[in-house]
């Protein structure tokens, strides 16, 4: 059985459409305009038989069978009689219709034996601790956004609150690498984690600056089948622990993503809470999970969805907010908000212009919560030496540590010391210590980036 949610976004129609096979076991379900077909899409630009779901031996496949406007599924244009195999959260745009793939309940000669039940006492859960994980989709968010779909072998539940993160254990150029990346999924759909990453390039104004170093690795490496090493799940950026009966979600850029978390949460539980997300990007198509956020809105009477660009291309149609978040856009977004707990995540700048334009406004900051997604800035020229005198290391203890000290007299400049490789930096009082660590090539874990 297949269950799809049809939006058409130029009538504002809704509809539900359940496919299930008559023998339970294969099915065929014909798309398009004219009236025989299973699914009716009524337009002009959906061809007469546009395409079909073709479910088989427990899977779902989508064809286009040689339309003429074509069909994407998740951003991507599918090539005609390709045979596409479908996932839950799978988003099909065929003309101006959206079909998002809500529920896969298939049963197959291969596939009943592997269903995961999420009740079944057979079925571990993971709550702590390493686990490596296999890749099963890659989707393209946008131009340089991914979202990595992951699994576990034997099947397992991942039990993690909404807003967490998970940390990336990975071996890149020989050398060992960690790096961690809010999760992008909701508990609420135990089966699979996501993680969605941005591909970082170096700065236009310092091209010396190194560029994202894990997160282009994810993107040029990691593919369907890769398996990679993870740790968590860590991070107290919830929801979960606030009962509250107003949100406010305030995102920018890839800060997105442990906010999608928490909306997916409180949308798939039917949580009685009203939320306002209010999104700032550069662009129409740098809003990453735009359609997803699209079909949130229109399912689910108590979610909200306001989206300002920065910087609108001339080119792209957009009939939304335009220009940095300010008073008076956000007193027209969630007239409110003072009345609502608000999670704020996303580049350091834009946290710390909400933050401040909030407590101008009288917000009671004990409401504020936020999570810091900074980029890499430059750093100057740092000055190395070694250390007079480096403590001894604890026995068994290879992990890299650190002192702060004070500057020498001569200079207001802070200093960090690292005491494993005898390494002393001075560096900027709001230098991130990890950018500071990757600059001196000293592999040190790390938190959200």
């Amino acid at each position: 059985m297949l269950t799809t949610t049809i939006i058409n976004y130029q009538t504002n129609e809704l509809q539900e459409k359940t496919l299930k096979p008559a023998t339970g076991i294969q099915g065929e379900y014909l798309i398009g305009r004219h009236p025989s077909c299973d699914l009716v899409l009524d337009s002009p630009v959906v061809s007469r038989v546009h395409g079909r779901i073709l479910c088989i031996r427990g899977q779902c496949f989508f064809t286009d069978l040689g339309s003429t406007d074509g069909s994407r599924i998740n951003n991507e244009e599918v090539d005609v009689n390709q045979n596409w195999l479908l996932k839950e959260d799978d988003i099909i745009r065929i003309g101006e219709f959206v079909l998002l793939v809500k529920d896969l309940q298939l049963y197959g000669s291969n596939q009943e034996a592997n269903l995961v039940d999420g009740n079944s006492p057979g079925i571990k859960q993971w709550t702590k601790g390493e686990i490596t994980v296999r890749c099963v989709q890659v989707i393209n968010e946008t131009d340089d956004v991914k979202t990595f779909r992951f699994v576990a072998e034997p099947p397992i539940l991942f039990s993690y609150k909404p807003g967490q993160f998970v940390t990336l254990d990975l071996e890149i150029d020989g050398k060992p690498v960690k790096r961690s990346y809010s999760i992008s999924s909701a508990p609420s759909r135990p089966h699979t984690l996501e993680i969605t990453v941005k591909r970082v390039p170096a700065p236009a104004d310092a091209p010396d600056v190194p560029a994202g170093l894990v997160s282009n690795w994810l993107h040029d490496n990691i593919k369907v089948g890769s398996e990679v090493r993870l740790n968590g799940p860590m991070g107290k950026f919830t929801c979960a622990d606030h009962r509250a009966d107003k949100l406010l979600f305030i995102s920018a850029g890839s800060g997105i993503t442990p906010i999608m978390s928490m909306s997916k949460w409180l949308c798939d539980t039917g949580a009685d809470v009203d939320v306002v997300f209010v999104h700032s990007a550069r662009s129409p198509q740098d809003i990453i999970f735009h359609q997803k956020l699209q079909l949130m809105a229109a399912l689910h009477p108590n979610f909200k969805l306001a989206i300002t660009t920065t910087r609108p291309e001339l080119d792209q149609a957009w009939s939304g907010y335009t220009g940095r978040l300010n008073e008076a856009m956000l007193a027209e977004m969630a007239a409110d908000f003072r009345d609502r707990i608000v999670y704020v995540c996303g580049p350091n700048p834009f946290m710390a212009g909400v933050k401040g334009m909030l407590a101008g406004l009288d917000f009671p900051m004990e409401n504020y919560h936020e999570e810091s997604f900074g980029g890499k800035k430059p750093s100057k020229q740092n000055k190395q030496k070694a250390a007079a005198t480096t403590p001894e290391p604890v026995k068994g203890d290879n992990r890299p540590r650190l002192h702060l000290v004070e500057s020498p007299s001569t200079s207001n400049e802070p200093t960090v010391v690292f005491a494993e490789s005898g390494k002393e930096v001075s560096c900027d009082a709001e230098d991130v210590i990890l950018d500071v660590a990757e600059q001196e090539g000293v592999p040190l874990p790390s938190g959200c980036w």
